[in-house]
This record gives structure tokens, C-alpha cells and sequence, in this order.
């Protein structure tokens, strides 16, 4: 009609409306993606530094950023939980709880290794670094999931943190360690003020990880929740961040990429997730072999 007889108006609302429908039709294809047991849930998040010395504590701790950036742009709540300082820089591990809706349907995309390609800052000969960090993402357990503990085989340990915090942080024993002596699980919670608080946070943590113990014991496939556990390692990553000599952040799973790194280190990270999660759906397999990798 349009080709027929011109129509400025008519043109610009049709454009309008189009673009209107293309958002609702993405945003309703997203939210297929979330159509797991436990998509909807809170997520438990947590980052391990590979072999490497500094500069594999460094980039846990820039992934450990990049994730409370990525939670910030969606308006989640987060709470680092727990985490081990590195010995010059950086974090050994870290655990956060990030509550949101869909938190967990978002950030199961994120589990797997990933790889930092480098400058280190930290070597006086300015080589090139290879590290490496491992990320695992668990649904959070909440009151209706239906995981008892029993008292009678988890040891309580109490101490006193010894993270960055105030004056009372440090100087009472409220941080706690819980050991399911079953399983050899071990929580901790060490950055809330009172060792009540902490022991809230780090049972909820110890509910987590049985509960994903139990799914696991219900179905192998349970791998769509947390996948195989892995070593933070060569072969084994999902996505590589290369820093020099070029400019590039590429998932190994998807093949998508981006040469905008400074972005998704600032948490620009719902294309790669939301291309994972499409891959998972559509019951593709991965793009690449890691072992392919030589970025």
C-alpha cells in the first residue's frame, strides 16, 4: 500500500509498532529460556583462581567485578558472602549470593573456566599471561526446597575473620564454618557483623550445595545446572578474554564474540548468556573444542 500510494505518517507508525513488537517478541523469546525447575531462583556464585600466582588472583577478582556489575545492571541484590584474600593481590575464591528473578536462569550460562589472555601487570618483563578462574553457579535453597539438615552431622567452627572489616569484624569470632561431615561440604561466611547473621548466610549456602548434590544423585543430566566439575585449567575453558595482543572476549561454546572488552569486564554480559542458554535449549553442541583455542 505504502509502494502504492507514499504515506510519511502512516510510514513512521508502522515503524513505530514494528519496532515495538520486535522488543516484546525478544524479550517473550527470553523468557522461554528460563523454563527450568529452578530458572526463576536466586543464584549462589562462586569464583576460584586458577594456578597462577598473582595473576590468577587478579583476575578472579575482575571476574568477581564484573559479576557485581552485571547484578548491578539488573538491579540485583548481591552479597559477597565469604572471600579469601590473595596473598599480593586479588582473591583466592569468592562467594556471592545474588537475588533477583531469574538470577540463576541467567547465570547458569556462566559455569566453567575462564581463560585471561594478558600483559600482566605484575611481571617486570612485560610477558604475555595465560590464567585461568573457574566459576560455578548454584540455585539458591530457599523454603520451598525441601532440604533438612541434621545437626547431628555438621560441625560448627567459629573464628575470627580475617577479610577487610571493621572493628568488630575482626576482633570477634563470628565468622562460622559449617561441615557436612557426610558429604565433606564445607561453608563458610565470614563478612556479616554477627556470627548469628553469618550462620543464617552460610546455612543457606550448605542447603545449595546438598540441594545440588541431590539433584545430581536424581538424574546425571544434572549437568544443565552446574555442569561436570572441572579444573581451572587448559582444555577446559568456556570463554577466553584477550587483553593483548588484540582486543577480544569469545565464548568457545556459542562462538559469539565481541571486540567491546572493556564492556563486558564492566558487565555487559546478557549476549553471552543469552546465547548460551539459546545453544542449551536448541540442544546444539559447543562450537568449538577448547583444545581449538589458540587466542
Amino acid at each position: 500500500m505504502l509502494e502504492a500510494t507514499p504515506d510519511e505518517e502512516l510510514l513512521a507508525e508502522l515503524e513505530r509498532e514494528g519496532d515495538a513488537l520486535a522488543r516484546l517478541f525478544d524479550r517473550e523469546r527470553t523468557l522461554l529460556l528460563f523454563s527450568g525447575q529452578y530458572d526463576r531462583k536466586n543464584a549462589v556464585l562462586t569464583i576460584s583462581a586458577g594456578a597462577g600466582g598473582t595473576e590468577a588472583t587478579d583476575w578472579a577478582d575482575m571476574l568477581l567485578r564484573m559479576y557485581l556489575r552485571w547484578a548491578e545492571r539488573h538491579r540485583f541484590r548481591t552479597d559477597v558472602i565469604d572471600s579469601t584474600e590473595g596473598e599480593q593481590a586479588g582473591i583466592k575464591s569468592a562467594t556471592v549470593t545474588i537475588e533477583g528473578r531469574n538470577a540463576f536462569g541467567w547465570l547458569r550460562a556462566e559455569r566453567g573456566v575462564h581463560r585471561l589472555v594478558r600483559i600482566s601487570p605484575y611481571d617486570a618483563q612485560k610477558r604475555r599471561q595465560t590464567t585461568f578462574a573457574l566459576v560455578e553457579t548454584m540455585p539458591e535453597a530457599d523454603d520451598d526446597v525441601e532440604i533438612e539438615l541434621n545437626w547431628d552431622e555438621i560441625r560448627v567452627d567459629t573464628f575470627r575473620s580475617s577479610g577487610a572489616g571493621g572493628q568488630h569484624v575482626q576482633k570477634t569470632e563470628s565468622a562460622i564454618r559449617l561441615t557436612h561431615l557426610p558429604t565433606g561440604i564445607v561453608v563458610t561466611c565470614q563478612n556479616e557483623r554477627s556470627a548469628i547473621q553469618n550462620r543464617e548466610l552460610a546455612t543457606r549456602v550448605l542447603k545449595s550445595r546438598l540441594l545440588e548434590l541431590e539433584l545430581e544423585k536424581r538424574e546425571e543430566a544434572l549437568q544443565k545446572l552446574r555442569g561436570e566439575h572441572v579444573t581451572a585449567g587448559w582444555g577446559n575453558q568456556i570463554r577466553s578474554y584477550v587483553l593483548h595482543p588484540y582486543q577480544m572476549v569469545k565464548d568457545l561454546r556459542t562462538g559469539y564474540e565481541t571486540s567491546n572488552t572493556g564492556a563486558v569486564l564492566d558487565g555487559d554480559l546478557d549476549l553471552f548468556m543469552q546465547a548460551e542458554l539459546e545453544r542449551l535449549a536448541t540442544g546444539q553442541p559447543p562450537s568449538a573444542n577448547p583444545d581449538d583455542d589458540e587466542a
